[in-house]
């Protein structure tokens, strides 16, 4: 009975860790203030993903992001855990009922460019969302 038990717990755990996997990953490379633009379009939906990196300091890196019209600051850390921000891409309890998001990975500091990398990643295991960039001018 124990080791049906610790299968079942084995198999739900599984299950688990295997839906979480993203679908796609993006590097992006910013400069201080240059903001990253991503239309996130689902259904009949089309809606602005934006963030911007604006001060670094002491290894930590301040974030301003918006989505849907929803604005809000993050400060990252590379030798912590604090290295992401999630954004929930759907509505909870939308008729898609599924849990789509981007993780935002602050991946590395480039001082002689001045240049922070990014790492972008999708979880969607439905396959609902398109991620479109716009090309910043």
């Amino acid at each position: 009975m124990k080791n049906l038990l610790l299968f079942f717990i084995l198999m739900v755990f599984s299950c688990t860790i295997a839906s979480a996997e993203y679908i796609e990953k993006r590097e992006v490379l910013l400069k201080k203030d240059e903001q990253k633009n991503i239309f996130v379009k689902y259904a009949d939906k089309k809606k602005l993903f934006t963030f911007r990196w604006t001060l670094y300091t002491d290894g930590a890196l301040v974030i301003f992001k918006s989505y849907d019209k929803i604005v809000g600051q993050n400060v990252l850390h590379l030798r912590n855990k604090n290295q992401t921000f999630r954004v929930e891409l759907m509505p909870k309890g939308s008729k898609f009922a599924s849990r789509t998001y981007l993780l935002v990975k602050f991946k590395e500091f480039k001082e002689a460019s001045n240049e922070v990398l990014f790492e972008i990643f999708l979880f969607d295991h439905k396959r609902y969302i398109k991620l479109e960039e716009l090309k910043n001018s």
